[in-house]
């Protein structure tokens, strides 16, 4: 699409407002949808006026459009703007927002139209950053929203809802067969009103009477604070519109927390590994280190003969507790590690200090242990009598 013009393929001028738009988009969409609509390029046709349609109708998308000939533009929309146009979850998709416009409010199988609006869950992947200071972010999705043009309604001016005279307000017809085995009666969805029992006699014409049209929209939504991974939120109203005015239903969005480089969430705590070098663990040593919230400094304090893998506990800087002022401990884990880059003096160093310890012996020492050691007398006796039997061992251990 990147070759072609969306203003052309919709139709309308460059300075057009959202809701020409919308009403282009509309006019365009139901004489190429595919249920209406069998030429074989048709469907090919409907999907690029839906793709100039989502572009056009983001206030930014269509900015990066107009100046950089691109709907994402070079540096995207930033960190608080997520698009959802295609993460519905639920079953939820564009092809099913149209079909339950195109269908009349999905009127499938034979089952009466339902008036109400449904809900609609997406997922949103947020930073355990994000997650920890709490944040908003606006994200961009597709659904059934109220008409612009009647307000919901359906009705043209002048118009009003009446009993759908097919069916006299009941939503089913009854259909009376002859069979070999006698009259038998079916019952079915009333054609005209859909189920609902009720008809519009001048319907709106940018929505078909129905009070909503497919809409590109944005909702902010407010991350507390804590989440955790899983939790949902509740926009009340912002799912799909009802029919004519009827009860919308909700957006949910289901939180996801992103994988952290630096720290492992595990409830409300925050692990943390921590460099330490092998001679700083040997007599203590301090370090700072980065928290998880905006310019947070956390001292953390290794103690004297810090093992590896060692668990220093830094009370109250995990996670805020979710609903509470409270907060998680920081546990920061010592990966001690043996400095590679000791001079020559410092080799000498660590030399003496390790001789001073015991741990290393000369070798007038070594003779000393030897000399007091009973067991390594004998074995000299019987080395020095198995090379008087062999000489030959003697002469060829000395080649």
């Amino acid at each position: 699409m990147a070759d072609k013009d969306y203003y052309e393929i919709l139709g309308v001028d460059r300075n057009a407002d959202a809701k020409t738009i919308k009403r282009a988009f509309l006019k365009k969409a139901r004489v190429l949808h595919p249920d209406v609509n069998k030429a074989p390029d048709a469907e090919e046709k409907f999907k690029q006026v839906n793709e100039a349609y989502a572009v056009l109708s983001d206030e930014r998308k269509r900015a990066n459009y107009d100046r950089y000939g691109t709907a994402d533009g070079p540096g995207g929309f930033g960190s608080d703007y997520v698009d959802m146009s295609d993460i519905f979850g639920g079953g939820f998709g564009i092809d099913d927002i149209f079909d339950s416009f195109f269908g009349g409010g999905n009127s499938k199988g034979g089952h009466s139209t339902r008036t109400y609006g449904r809900d609609m869950a997406i997922n949103l992947r947020i930073s355990l950053a994000d997650a920890a200071s709490g944040c908003t972010k606006t994200i961009s999705y597709e659904r059934l929203a109220p008409c612009d043009d009647c307000g919901g309604t359906g009705f043209a001016p002048g118009g009003k809802e009446t009993t759908c005279t097919r069916c006299h307000g009941t939503g089913r017809i009854v259909e009376v067969q002859r069979t070999i085995f006698g009259q038998m009666q079916t019952q079915s969805t009333c054609p005209a009103c859909h189920g609902t029992g009720k008809v519009v006699d001048k319907p709106c014409e940018t929505c078909a009477g129905q009070g909503r049209t497919p809409s590109h929209e944005t909702a902010q939504v407010e991350i507390p604070a804590g989440i955790h991974s899983g939790q949902s939120i509740k926009i009340s109203g912002k799912g799909e519109a009802g029919l004519r005015g009827a009860r919308s239903g909700d957006l949910v969005v289901r939180v996801e927390i992103a994988e952290d480089k630096r720290f492992d969430r595990q409830g409300d705590d925050l692990y943390c590994q921590v460099k330490v070098d092998a001679l700083e663990a040997m007599i203590g040593t301090t370090c700072t280190i980065d928290g998880i919230l905006p310019d947070e400094r956390i001292v953390v304090n290794i103690p004297a003969g810090c093992q590896f893998g060692q668990q220093i506990h830094i009370p109250r800087y995990g996670m805020p507790r979710f609903g509470s002022h409270a907060r998680g401990d920081l546990v920061a884990v010592a990966q001690v590690h043996v400095p590679e880059d000791l001079s020559e003096t410092q080799q000498q160093r660590v030399q003496e200090i390790v001789a001073e310890r015991g741990g290393l012996t000369t070798k007038r020492e070594q003779r000393e242990s030897r000399d007091a050691d009973p067991a390594y007398e004998r074995r000299a006796e019987h080395e020095a009598a198995s090379t008087r039997r062999h000489p030959r061992r003697q002469r060829k251990g000395r080649k």
